[in-house]
């Protein structure tokens, strides 16, 4: 059993619960590739996984470049018209944190010898991961080391470390040995030999160098053609009598330092990391990006580099910061949450956001739509430049977005399921490239955004053109049937339980959404659209369609069914579904799953939240008591839209409930699969479940709410947002919430439906208390676990094994 943790009894926690770090006060081999994840560190650009300095032991060594892959055959059992027949995987490319140590010839290895003290610390303020060992090697020479490592949040190509050696009692010899190790070996991961076989040392050496304390490696990949460069250069600090030379290898650039240590010297290496990656630029062209990127790190220094760090998030905190008082396992876990949302694509730049971020190598490095529906709500509100980089990216892969809705007989664009360049990866259709509602997912992210920023120049540049290829396939993949209304037939919703249906509420809902969207944006700039093509009949077609969309809705019930004739199947056999069953995908035949009301995640309840205006309070209500009767959260993606819906219809502390599991899915690796890499939509989804939830956050059209009530576990809340070029401050207790503006012009909120001016005086109002509604029922097994147990609200729920 678990306990409300998430832990199993016997098991002790990997990392303590503090409000700005994550510790791992002890090494954890049989944890190793969770705690690797959880102490990643990214840019958006750059990002290393945290193993160990000296490289060994490791669950899963990476180092990954956003967006530089290899390709690899995509097996199909029957070949059909619309297969992609290539995918796309994202490589572990040069490592460059190795640092090994030697001390009188024995190597630091954790496995051997005895550890006295080992303690890794994320820093959440400072953007550093800190390790402290204190180990005695087998022949009793015992050795302090401190290593603190950083990817630079301001120069997008650099990351650095701080190495230091130190001797505890007597003096000994001592030899560091910084490397750039290519093609590493990994675990077997992949049981197709044909993909293996290309993805084992995918990269081709191109030129390697090695000068006074400087190497640089350069290769390419052996089917994609992308080019890379790694470099490294060194500042080092000890005794004077020290040795040290550089060499270079196809696959391997080494920095050797030996030195005797006395008690009270210290050697200290700081090392230098550059990276570049390009599918264009030339061999010296690369050389040259990543010698400048060098130089500058160095003229910056290890100093000034962590300041420039310390900058950046402090900027970043002051408009984002979310405060917990009740919980304190929900403070970490937001902060860790908005932590890594921000390192997923604050210098990605016009590259993608993937579901692990650049963590690990989870779903092959793809991105799916769990970007735009939800990093991207968080990153408008808090970074809104990153935000907005994920976007042009997508407009950058327009043309392939066109290229494959051609392909599939329509008209504008049909974005891919899952990608990294751009070109569809999954071939397979049910689940997968049905999902059509990804193209809506993305124009509503881009509505989203201009509405949170009033950047004309994006709407105009960006925007307009997606939303308008969007329209068109929506246009183009509905139709108007015999009665005049506008169906969308044969697709795929959130719920991938559901496959192939007609008018699935959420989709048809998101597409009236585009459609509405993309002709009002037409109208405010009529130049741009001539040159996309648009005129007055085609704007007026989308108004049409959006008007005379089919919403399903089924009177006996008293509910929306997720997708016509849904709630007409026979319900899951939930009571004799065991426990070990889950998820049902791996246990039951897909055409079974189809064709029963079961749903994987969130789907006509993420509906209530995105589309909320298009519900009354008492359908929200009844919508979601009904689904939550289904749904049995075999995706990570559905328990923050089940927090934040739950916590809307008046179920507090279900919500909070909901809002342990998104937010501690990887801290306590709830999956057990966060060794492939974070679940950024589920980092993401604390925010939102604090923020959309007992906030009550919603924007759109201009006017920015709130309606926040708290669950009986949480006594105070405070979260910063920036809307509109305004920062605000909003804390909530049981009582009342107070509304602060922290800089920027004046602004219109509304509380509980109330509209009020914010200026230069916090506003403080008062929270009408409600009756709690009686706790609706999940399918057995499948609650989740309590984050409170109060036996005067409500009796404690069992939870899963």
């Amino acid at each position: 059993m678990t306990d409300p943790e998430g832990q199993t009894s016997t098991e002790r926690p990997v990392f303590t619960v503090e409000p700005w770090c994550v510790r791992e006060p002890e090494l954890r081999l049989d944890r190793l590739a969770q705690s690797e994840s959880v102490f990643a560190l990214s840019n958006g650009h750059l990002g290393l996984r945290g193993n160990l300095d000296e490289g060994e032991p490791h669950g899963l060594p990476g180092t990954y470049l956003n967006s530089f892959y290899e390709q690899r055959p995509l097996p199909q059992a029957e070949t059909a018209y619309g297969y992609p027949e290539s995918g796309q995987t994202v490589i572990n490319v040069t490592n460059g944190k190795v640092i090994r140590l030697l001390v009188d010839d024995e190597p630091l290895d954790v496995r051997y010898g005895r550890v006295h003290h080992h303690e890794r610390i994320l820093d959440m303020r400072a953007g550093t991961l800190t390790r402290h060992v204190e180990w005695t090697s087998p022949a009793d020479q015992r050795i302090r080391v401190t290593s603190t490592r950083m990817v630079s949040l301001t120069q997008r190509a650099v990351a650095a470390i701080c190495y230091d050696v130190e001797p505890v009692h007597q003096s000994m010899r001592v030899v560091a040995q910084s490397e750039l190790v290519a093609n590493e070996a990994l675990p077997d991961g992949d049981k197709d030999p044909r993909a293996s076989a290309i993805l084992d040392h995918p990269l081709i050496s191109e030129e390697h160098v090695a000068n006074g304390t400087k190497v640089l490696l350069l290769h390419r990949t052996r089917q994609s053609g992308l080019r890379m460069a790694a470099g490294m250069s060194h500042h080092i600090e000890g005794p004077e009598s020290m040795a040290v030379e550089t060499e270079s290898s196809p696959d391997v650039g080494r920095l050797t330092v030996a030195t005797r240590l006395e008690p009270g010297q210290r050697l200290r290496i700081i090392k230098y990391l550059a990276y570049g990656w390009s599918s264009q630029r030339s061999r010296p062209a690369l050389h040259d990006q990543v010698v400048g990127a060098l130089a500058g790190a160095r003229q910056t220094g290890w100093d000034g580099l962590l300041a420039e760090q310390r900058h950046f998030l402090d900027d970043f905190w002051c408009g984002a910061d979310v405060e917990v008082d009740g919980d304190a396992e929900i403070q970490q876990a937001v902060r860790f949450g908005l932590f890594h949302t921000l390192q997923a694509g604050a210098r990605a730049e016009r590259r993608m956001i993937p579901a692990k971020g650049l963590t690990g190598p989870g779903y092959d490095g793809h991105t799916f739509w769990d970007t735009e529906t939800f990093v991207l709500p968080v990153l408008t509100y808090t970074a809104p430049d990153a935000a907005a980089d994920a976007l042009a990216w997508r407009h950058m892969t327009l043309p392939l977005a066109c290229e494959r809705a051609a392909q599939l007989g329509l008209t504008g664009a049909a974005f891919p399921w899952r990608t990294i360049r751009g070109h569809e990866c999954s071939g397979y259709w049910p689940a997968g490239t049905a999902a059509f509602h990804i193209n809506a997912d993305i124009s509503d992210a881009v509505v989203r955004y201009v509405d949170a920023t009033q950047d004309e120049r994006f709407e105009r540049e960006i925007g307009l053109e997606i939303l308008v290829q969007t329209a068109r396939l929506w246009r183009s993949l509905g139709h108007h049937d015999v009665g005049g209304v506008f169906r969308i037939d044969g697709v795929t919703g959130p719920d991938e339980y559901s496959a192939v249906v007609d008018n699935n509420v959420y989709t048809n809902l998101m597409a009236r959404r585009n459609l509405l969207e993309a002709a009002e944006t037409a109208m405010r700039h009529p130049d741009m659209c001539d040159r996309l093509g648009v005129d007055a009949e085609e704007a007026a077609s989308w108004r049409d369609a959006a008007s005379a969309m089919v919403i399903p809705y089924d009177e006996r019930l008293g509910v929306h069914p997720q997708s016509e004739n849904f709630t007409n199947h026979a319900r899951w056999d939930f009571a004799s579904t065991k426990p070990d069953h889950y998820p049902l995908l791996l246990n039951f035949p897909y055409f079974d799953l189809y064709r029963k009301q079961v749903v994987k995640q969130a789907d006509l309840v993420l509906a209530l939240h995105l589309c909320g205006e298009e519900f009354t309070d008492e359908q929200k209500a009844r919508n979601f008591e009904y689904y939550e009767g289904l749904t049995v959260r075999d995706s990570s993606l559905s328990a923050q839209t089940q927090a934040v819906v739950a916590a809307e219809v008046g179920h507090l502390e279900l919500a909070h409930d909901y809002l342990g599991e998104t937010s501690l899915m990887d801290l306590h690796d709830l999956n057990r699969n966060t060794r492939d890499g974070l679940h950024v939509a589920s980092m993401a989804g604390a925010w939102s479940g604090l923020v959309a939830g007992f906030g009550g956050m919603r924007a759109g059209g201009g006017r920015l709410r709130f309606a926040p009530r708290l669950p009986g576990g949480i006594s105070r809340l405070a979260f910063r947002m920036r809307y509109r070029g305004s920062r605000v401050r909003v804390e909530v207790t049981g009582e009342s919430a107070t509304y602060e503006l922290l800089d920027g012009p004046a602004i219109t909120l509304w509380h509980h439906g109330e509209e009020f001016e914010l200026g230069d005086e916090p506003v403080e109002l008062p929270i009408e208390q409600v009756a709690a509604r009686p706790a609706p029922t999940q399918p057995a097994g499948r609650e989740p676990a309590p984050r409170r147990i109060d036996p005067h609200s409500r009796e404690p729920r069992p939870v899963d094994s």
